[in-house]
C-alpha cells in the first residue's frame, strides 16, 4: 500500500492543492484512497467535506498531530498532508509511514532557503527505498524567479516531477471538493499534460 506523503515546512505553498489532487487522480485510477490531513488548519479535511457524493470516493484517514495510526484494511492508497513547520519526532514519525515524499516549491527565494534547510533534513531521516520528489508550484517559465527555483532544483540531485502554473481551476474546484481527475479532460486539459510526469512519478 502506497503512501504519498505531501510536505515543506512554510505554510501557503500549495501541500493541500497537490495532497487532493493527488488523492483525486489515485481515485479515479479506481483505487481505495485515504486522504489524511495532519495540519491543524485541516484543509484537506475541509475539502474532502465539500466533495460531492457522485465523485469517486476518497476515504478521511483520521491522523493525529503527535502520532500516525495505521489506515483502516482495504485501503490501497494513502496521500498524507502535513503541517508547517514539520520537524523532529514527527517528521521521523511520518517519513517512517511514507514510500514517497512530494515537495511543493514556489519560486521565491524565502521558500527556496526554507526548504533547502527542510530538505537537508528529509535527507538525514530518510530510509532506505523513500522516494522524493519537487514539484514547482504556482510558476510561471517566464519569470527570473521560475529560472532562479530551476536553479536551485538542478542542484538538488532530487528529481523534478513538474511545474504547475498558477491557474483559477484548481481553486474553483477545490470549492466543490474536486480535482482536476474529475472533471472532463477538455476544461483542464493544459494542467493535465503539466501533471503527466507527476503521475508517472506516482505510478512507477
Amino acid at each position: 500500500m502506497p503512501v504519498v506523503v505531501v510536505a515543506n515546512p512554510k505554510g501557503g505553498v500549495g501541500k493541500s492543492t497537490l495532497s487532493t489532487n493527488v488523492a483525486g487522480y489515485f481515485a479515479s485510477k479506481g483505487h481505495r484512497v485515504m486522504l489524511g490531513d495532519a495540519d491543524r488548519q485541516q484543509s484537506s479535511r475541509l475539502w474532502l467535506g465539500l466533495r460531492p457524493p457522485t465523485a469517486r470516493p476518497i476515504a478521511t484517514w483520521d491522523v493525529g498531530e503527535d502520532r500516525l495510526g495505521k489506515p483502516p484494511k482495504g485501503t490501497t492508497h494513502v496521500v498524507l498532508d502535513t503541517p508547517g513547520g514539520l520537524k523532529g519526532s514527527h517528521m521521523k514519525d511520518v517519513l517512517r509511514h511514507a514510500d514517497k515524499v512530494i515537495v511543493p516549491l514556489q519560486p521565491s527565494v524565502f521558500d527556496i532557503f526554507a526548504t533547502r534547510t527542510f530538505l537537508d533534513q528529509l535527507q538525514q531521516h530518510r530510509h532506505p527505498g523513500l522516494q522524493i520528489g519537487i514539484v514547482g508550484m504556482r510558476v510561471d517559465g517566464r519569470t527570473i524567479a521560475a529560472d532562479k527555483l530551476r536553479e536551485f532544483v538542478d542542484s538538488l540531485g532530487l528529481p523534478v516531477l513538474g511545474y504547475l502554473r498558477d491557474t483559477q481551476n484548481y481553486i474553483h474546484l477545490a470549492a466543490h471538493g474536486l480535482t482536476l481527475f474529475d472533471v472532463a479532460p477538455s476544461r483542464v486539459e493544459k494542467d493535465l499534460e503539466q501533471w503527466q510526469g507527476i503521475c508517472r512519478w506516482l505510478d512507477a
